[in-house]
């Protein structure tokens, strides 16, 4: 097997000209699992650790830029557990010490698995992933970019460059149920954002459809029902019933090795109250 490991994005995509099939590897943690089943067998790749500006994230008032090679560990670093708080709490859960070492945010977009854990957070923020191929750079909004389960919009040889999350003022959460309390995939998982300034309310949804989905009713229920001027007070079993019950509504779930469609429904409703009632506290 050939290994390239250019230091730059121009670098990797002149690799990928010279190895047309190669397979892209950032912090490995999932397609080192295919590797040790027997699953996948790349005859190249390319490493991207090397890959400086994909380390790079800035927060200012435009928003926050994270660079596609940032760690899990790193998204808990102050500055973005500040500006993101449900980015930095989903990436909590993810795996081991070593996993959250060297997964990167960029590799769980590209991924793109259902139960991806900075997924449905990412799509409750409105992020817009960017992307660049020889053909240029573009801006893919990341609830574009999920096609299917592990399928992306993404074309050939285009590399996600960086995640950028728009400026959001309000509490945010992530809640996940799993097989047991630590190193799990998610059975479900529920992201919220409350933002007070744009009076908005989005909810990302993840391992209860195809993709990481939104629950569009439940936001403008949330929306609707909501005092803003006193989100304590509001926080009634009128809003977080309703609220739960219509999430419950917008999830697609499967029966599968790790859980039931009926237990995945009752939890995602169970979480998403839970969520609702946790931001409004915030007031």
């Amino acid at each position: 097997m050939s290994v390239a490991a250019p230091a730059s994005i121009p670098g990797v995509l002149d690799a990928w000209t010279d190895r047309p099939d190669a397979t892209l590897v950032a912090g490995g943690t999932d397609i080192m699992v295919d590797v040790n089943f027997a699953r996948r067998r790349p005859s190249s790749v390319i490493a991207l650790h090397n890959v400086g500006e994909l380390r790079e994230r800035s927060v200012g008032d435009v928003g926050v830029t994270i660079g596609a090679g940032v760690t899990y560990t790193e998204l808990q670093d102050r500055e973005l557990a500040t500006a993101v708080p449900a980015l930095a709490q989903a990436a909590r859960t993810v795996g081991s010490p070593q996993i959250r070492n060297a997964g990167t945010i960029g590799g769980n977009i590209g991924t793109a698995s259902p139960a991806g854990d900075t997924l449905p957070v990412l799509v409750a923020l409105d992020a817009v992933v960017d992307v660049q191929g020889v053909g240029g750079t573009r801006e893919v909004p990341i609830d574009e970019l999920f096609t299917g389960p592990k399928r992306t919009a993404l074309a050939a040889h285009e590399v996600i460059t960086a995640v950028r999350v728009p400026p959001c003022r309000g509490p945010q959460e992530f809640l996940k149920v799993g097989t047991r309390n630590a190193m799990i995939i998610a059975t479900v998982s529920v992201a919220l954002v409350l933002d007070r300034d744009a009076r908005t309310v989005r909810v990302g949804l993840g391992a209860v459809g195809p993709v990481a989905l939104r629950a569009v009713e439940a936001e403008r229920f949330a929306e609707a029902t909501i005092d803003w001027d006193d989100p304590v007070r509001s926080a009634d079993a009128t809003l977080l019933t309703g609220f739960a019950d219509r999430v419950a509504d917008a999830a697609r779930p499967i029966d599968d090795h790790r859980s039931t469609a009926g237990y995945r429904r009752h939890a995602v409703q169970i979480l998403a109250r839970r969520a609702l009632q946790r931001a409004c506290s915030h007031g």
